[in-house]
């Protein structure tokens, strides 16, 4: 496997681990497991904060930058070019989502308390 072909993997199961995270947000918020949906939050909000740090971007597209000419909208990730490039669109309304649901599930809880 080329050094190309070795960044698209680990960057795919890096991408998949925090698809993971944000459904687990909502897995842990529904079951009320708060802290648990708090960790998921956490989590991914490194990966926000990298991409902040980035303007915009994932650090690994920048490393891939340099071992390809190609510019498709996944020539840095094992994922279809559709999705590539939808990918905050999609999954930044579910992550914040999760956080909106995760803080109403916390705020019934509380309310709840004596």
């Amino acid at each position: 496997m080329t050094a190309l072909g070795r960044l698209k993997l680990v960057h795919t199961v890096i991408w998949a681990f925090f698809v993971l995270a944000i459904a687990a947000i909502w897995g842990f918020a529904a079951a009320g497991n708060l802290k648990g949906a708090g960790w998921a939050i956490g989590v991914v909000m490194v990966e926000v904060a990298a991409i902040g740090f980035n303007r915009g971007r994932c650090p690994l597209s920048r490393i891939a930058a340099r071992l390809t000419t190609d510019r498709a909208a996944n020539y840095d990730i094992f994922l279809p070019a559709w999705l590539a490039g939808r990918t905050k669109a999609i999954f930044g309304p579910l992550f914040f989502g999760g956080v909106l649901f995760t803080a109403l599930r916390w705020a019934v809880a509380w309310r709840g308390q004596p």
